[in-house]
């Protein structure tokens, strides 16, 4: 599809219409019976997803990895793990979803590698290695005391410095994560092109784009100076400042941006830590050639404690609002784009962290924040098992459940640093069962039986989640008012109206409202939409603003979450919402009147 202009003056592209599904592939279906998610299961799942209606699949990482951080170190970018299979596979999997009229997107983790990649052993053999400067080393400083220390004062995300002594040749290399994950040196020319090699390998064999891992990582602040001290009392401080959205950072994506215009490929960057919009436009202005969207975390991130992912934190409606409104509408304003993300492998899961997974309430409140996210301007996101209403992990979970690195290494922090602190890890405990990454990681559930039709081994890589036998793809795909059809009918409504839910403008409505989130999206004065979304377990009067209930007065809802949902029955706008009710109320360009307000 070629780019355009319309009314709004949003340029139009394949991928702004599209719907993307992401798959964890250790974690969505095992073919072979070792008790870890496939290849060869996912393409045994295609009819599934294709009924679900989305034009994109999204794999979390399938190359050779030592798996410390379930394939976010890559020892080879050309070879595929062998838990998930092999090459072949891949090009069955293209060959699958292109012949369903689906797309393939590969995640792609560039800033960092493995130890073990051939690049890193070659790099730490010697100072004077060619590929000694293909990662980020440094010399130790030395205290008053002449006690060694790490170049700087970084953390790591897994916990400890970012800096790791390597005796060898008495330096420290850069990890921002693991240990194990040492970050590539992107101001070397060399690294560069092998990059750029690595893509353009992917998008000959047929993949359609790809999801860039932290990729606002990759340039560094020159001089790697400490970061300033924000958590008094820690040895490590946190470094973004210095390496997020560093120096170099858009001379970098426009030389991958150019390769992916070339084959007209999809690109999602993931980029933590950016608050203003004006600094992700950078990267997904259409006229920028960088990026197609980018994950921002203001949402996923709002439930989080002052001192981060495990600690409590509360959040708010109007902030809710404020984050979602200020992104909506200078995306539109600026012709960027969006990425609607609720869920993902790093997140917990929505229903249990914005709405309600009581019994009472799951399938009902799964539909309400789907009715939040699906209708606002961006390419939606869904992942696996948000189309089921699958939830957290359950409340017997123990620590020695848990498989996630940063959730273990976070635990065995605490007990290094306050052992006897038992209140301190309950709390944690009652954290990780909220927003730990392996809330997202139990595997789907297919169907009953035993390990939920995920696997036949004994032993599943990580434990099933114990409601399987009640929530499960055999009992929804065939429900009209299960989840996953709602899903369904969501995304059908959204390619039936493409001008007003992918192209319309945005506006809060009733912005004050602490129970009701609520918008408009308008495309011209005939085409336009009301979506309302009740965030509480309870019922909640609301009055419609009279400039917008005139224009769908007496109308039915085109989707809701209940059984009959309301009809606006005069002009005042009076209406009652049911416990997490959602629906979506369109005014088609046939009624000839406008919702603009």
């Amino acid at each position: 599809m070629s780019s355009t202009e319309n009314s709004q003056n949003t340029s139009r592209a394949w991928w702004k219409e599209s719907s993307v599904y992401q798959i964890y592939p250790a974690s969505f279906k095992d073919s072979n019976n070792d008790g870890i998610g496939d290849i060869p299961g996912i393409i045994s799942k295609l009819d599934y997803i294709k009924s679900l209606g989305v034009d994109i699949v999204w794999l979390s990482p399938i190359l050779q990895s030592p798996q410390v951080d379930m394939g976010y170190d890559v020892s080879d970018y050309k070879k595929i793990h062998e838990s998930y299979g092999t090459l072949d596979d891949v090009d069955d999997l293209i060959a699958g979803l292109h012949s369903r009229g689906m797309k393939y997107v590969m995640d792609l983790v560039v800033n960092h590698t493995s130890d073990q990649h051939e690049w890193f052993r070659e790099s730490r053999a010697s100072t004077r290695n060619k590929f000694r400067d293909w990662y980020i080393w440094r010399k130790p400083r030395y205290d008053e005391e002449g006690r060694q220390l790490p170049p700087n004062n970084w953390s790591s995300y897994f916990g400890g410095s970012a800096w790791e002594y390597d005796k060898q040749t008495n330096e420290y290399y850069l990890h921002l994560f693991a240990t194990e994950q040492p970050d590539l040196n992107w101001e070397n020319q060399e690294v560069r092109n092998a990059v750029h090699s690595i893509v353009r390998f992917w998008l000959d064999k047929g993949v359609d784009g790809f999801r860039l891992d932290v990729i606002n990582f990759i340039s560094k602040v020159g001089g790697l100076p400490d970061a300033p001290v924000t958590e008094p009392g820690k040895q490590w401080q946190h470094g973004a400042t210095h390496y997020a959205c560093g120096p170099r950072l858009h001379e970098y994506l426009r030389d991958l941006g150019a390769i992916f215009k070339e084959y007209d490929a999809f690109s999602v960057g993931e980029m933590p830590f950016v608050f203003q919009p004006a600094e992700i436009l950078k990267s997904v202005g259409f006229d920028r050639q960088e990026l197609s969207m980018v994950f921002q975390f203001e949402i996923v991130d709002i439930d989080h404690g002052r001192e981060g992912r495990f600690t409590p934190g509360k959040w708010k409606m109007a902030d809710l609002k404020s984050i979602v409104n200020k992104w909506q509408t200078f995306m539109i304003e600026n012709n960027g784009w969006n990425a609607l993300v609720l869920e993902s492998h790093d997140q917990g899961r929505a229903i249990s962290r914005f709405a309600s997974d009581k019994p009472k309430w799951r399938e009902i409140a799964s539909k309400m924040v789907a009715t939040f996210m699906g209708f606002q301007s961006g390419t939606v996101f869904i992942y696996q098992g948000q189309e089921l209403a699958q939830a957290n992990v359950p409340e017997s979970w123990t620590i020695d459940m848990f498989r996630d690195i940063e959730t273990l290494n976070h635990w065995k922090g605490l007990g290094e640093s306050n052992p006897s602190n038992v209140r301190q890890r309950q709390v944690a405990m009652s954290q990780y069962k909220i927003k730990s990454r392996d809330n997202a990681r139990t595997p789907i559930q297919w169907d009953g039986s035993r390990h939920a039709g995920f696997t036949t081994n004994d032993r599943p890589w990580i434990d099933v989640h114990e409601d399987y036998r009640t929530w499960n793809v055999a009992s929804q795909v065939t429900r009209p008012d299960s989840a996953y059809n709602y899903w369904a009918a969501m995304l059908r409504l959204r390619k039936e109206l493409p001008n007003i839910f992918v192209y319309g403008d945005f506006k809060l409505v009733s912005p004050e409202n602490e129970d009701i989130f609520a918008y408009l999206r308008t495309y011209d004065e005939f085409q336009s939409a009301l979506v309302v979304a009740n965030f509480r377990e309870d019922i909640v009067d609301w009055r419609v603003p009279a400039e917008a209930a005139r224009y769908f007065t007496g109308q039915s809802a085109a989707i809701g979450n209940y059984e009959k949902p309301p009809t606006l029955s005069d002009a005042t706008g009076a209406i009652q919402l049911r416990p997490f009710e959602a629906f979506v109320l369109v005014n088609r360009p046939d009624r000839q009147q406008s919702a603009e307000i």
